[in-house]
């Protein structure tokens, strides 16, 4: 796959640099140099240091990725909200996993079912790279980059915090701020290896909401991550004292009779392309069982 820009400044540039500057990795070019890949300018393979003068167009070309074999494939249907040359996103369902877990006696998370989609598609790449990941039973949007170049551009971004995120929470209770911040640093409870709490020595963790609708009994509310932390929105959500219905492990343990998850969706995302240098904004509506849940006096 060859990925290409014109070279429009004034100045002679080495190519490693111009690649750098167009957000090539170092790990990228190392690929191209010793993996079957190549550097070019107009046309021609050259070497890092060579010189890229204005006019010139210069390029990449990274080789196909095969698939991991210890990876199963999975012919489950998914349900693609979008996609391009470079990116898939899928709407994901509650009870699929987004990754592979061990000993499971079906394998049919979405990077399973993905890499069964990407060999019936023939595409050039055949690795399932994920991006973005949301727990088993939240429902919505989840990002595959489809080639090392594209992962790399989305997890500079995820760590520079550009990749925007909301969500749809159901909450326990009727939340009294219109808008706020829960600013409240996370860190693994230190009794269990999956559950996370508030704490004082755990990674900054800010959540931002606003208020839809409410009752009695359950608000709903729209929620953007500012950080990424594991668990972010369940454990902010209960350290307010307002768990979001049906979170049996931050909630009660019971569940509810409402739905029979933790009540939460990512319905909307965003990001940036460099490849159509635009920004990518995908949307997915709440499904059957949240919209139930809400609709529940």
């Amino acid at each position: 796959m060859e990925f290409s820009w014109q070279y429009n400044h004034a100045t002679p540039r080495k190519l490693r640099s111009a690649l750098k500057m167009s957000g090539v990795t170092t790990s990228l070019m190392k690929v191209a140099i010793y993996h079957g890949g190549q550097m070019r300018i107009n046309g021609e393979p050259k070497w890092a240091v060579d010189l890229v003068h204005p006019g010139d167009r210069y390029s990449i070309v990274i080789p196909p990725e095969q698939a991991n074999d210890h990876v199963d494939e999975s012919s489950a249907p998914i349900e693609i909200a979008y996609e391009d040359r470079d990116f898939l996103v899928l709407n994901k369902p509650a009870g699929v996993a987004t990754v592979p877990a061990h000993n499971v006696p079906v394998a049919d998370s979405l990077v399973n079912r993905v890499k069964y989609y990407y060999r019936r598609q023939g595409y050039e790449n055949q690795v399932t790279h994920v991006a973005t990941r949301l727990d088993k039973d939240t429902s919505g949007l989840v990002v595959f980059p489809k080639h090392r170049f594209a992962h790399a551009i989305l997890d500079r971004q995820l760590k520079r915090h550009q990749v925007k995120k909301n969500y749809y929470a159901l909450v326990s209770g009727r939340i009294p701020a219109q808008h706020g911040y829960i600013d409240a640093p996370i860190r693994r409870d230190p009794e269990s290896f999956v559950k996370r709490v508030v704490a004082p020595d755990g990674k900054p963790s800010v959540t931002e909401y606003w208020l839809e609708q409410a009752n009695a009994h359950r608000s709903l509310v729209k929620v953007r991550l500012h950080t990424g932390r594991t668990h972010q929105i369940r454990v902010h959500f209960s350290f307010l004292g307002h768990p979001l219905v049906g979170d049996e492990m931050y909630g009660t343990s019971e569940g509810s009779p409402l739905i029979g998850r933790q009540a939460l969706h990512c319905y909307w995302l965003q990001f940036y392309s460099p490849f159509k240098e635009q920004l990518i904004t995908v949307k997915a509506p709440l499904p059957a069982d949240f919209r139930a849940a809400v609709a529940r006096n």
